[in-house]
């Protein structure tokens, strides 16, 4: 055989061994970063049912399809070029800006406790007549994918934490595969959820007895389970608001506070045997939502205050 054939068939052999050695650091990218983001997905999945539920059966669908797209926009189009800049040339910014967006959920969940416990609500609501449905729509999407925005700034931060020491190649293939991956998986869930009553409906008027029973079950569930999730959706915004803070304080030098959350945890995990780890998890995240309410909520008094002065100046 010709000694430049041999020669390119080396090259060609060296590049495929090396382009599966890359393969190989993506998938171990993949799997480590989307196993640590894993927590603040759980939260995603649980904050986007509230923005859907309670219009009609028709518009479900398509506003969580719509949801979809713009958390794809999020991660590949915004979060994914603005990460991989930041961790190559201004590493330090990123916490500040996690924090930030800590300070936007806490403002978000504060605002809808103080609605729960009798407050003033801010904005059209699913409770009053909806004069314009098309634009109330609008507004529920575009809250939607602007909370989506720091979830998902939360997970790309988690999963480039994961994978810093990777190329700059690998990073930008993981960090855009976790995206694709968990946008999927969470709106695939999401969307499950909310079409659970109308499978229920469905199975209900089958013949057999048994889909006739889970069916019914389906229909009396969902709204327990819906209301739940809108508790656990709002909850989670202050836990997550809360906890981007507490480590973001930390990252920038004032580790009291963090440490002093984490020897509770702990402590907390230590004394409960078999349950420890949950109870350790239950007073982390408590801890970091009663934070993300007294932030959130001085937040929020602030801008009603401000609001309130620009309309008087209008007047």
């Amino acid at each position: 055989m010709p000694s430049g054939l041999v020669a390119l068939l080396d090259d060609v052999s060296v590049i495929a061994r090396a382009a599966a050695a890359s393969l190989d650091d993506v998938g171990a990218g993949v799997a480590k970063a989307g196993s640590k983001a894993a927590g603040v997905v759980i939260d995603d999945a649980a904050v986007t049912p509230g923005y859907v539920t309670g219009f009609t059966p028709d518009r479900e669908l398509p506003m969580i399809w719509r949801i979809t797209k713009g958390s794809l926009r999020n991660k590949l189009l915004i979060l994914l070029p603005v990460a991989l800049l930041l961790s190559a040339f201004l590493p330090q910014a990123i916490t500040p800006i996690l924090m930030l967006g800590g300070l936007f959920l806490s403002f978000e969940g504060a605002e809808k406790v103080l609605e729960k416990l009798g407050g003033a609500k801010h904005g059209e609501t699913l409770d009053d007549p909806v004069t314009d449905p098309a634009k109330f729509e609008q507004e529920r999407v575009s809250g939607a994918v602007r909370t989506d925005l720091i979830l998902s700034a939360e997970i790309m931060a988690i999963a480039l934490s994961q994978i810093e020491d990777a190329t700059l190649l690998t990073r930008a293939v993981a960090l855009a595969l976790v995206g694709v991956l968990i946008t999927v998986g969470v709106y695939g869930a999401v969307a499950l959820i909310v079409k659970m009553d109308d499978i229920g409906l469905h199975l209900a008027k089958k013949p057999s007895a048994g889909a006739k029973w889970f069916g019914r079950l389906l229909l009396k569930g969902m709204p327990v389970v819906l209301s739940v999730l809108s508790n656990v959706g709002m909850l989670a915004m202050l836990w997550v608001g809360g906890g981007i803070l507490l480590h973001g304080t930390e990252e920038l030098g004032w580790t009291g506070p963090a440490h002093l959350v984490h020897g509770w945890e702990h402590a907390a995990s230590g004394a409960a045997g078999a349950v420890g780890p949950a109870l350790g998890w239950l007073t982390y995240a408590g801890v970091s939502a009663v934070l993300g309410l007294i932030v959130g909520a001085v937040i929020v008094m602030i801008v009603h205050m401000l609001a309130k002065a620009r309309g008087d100046s209008a007047h």
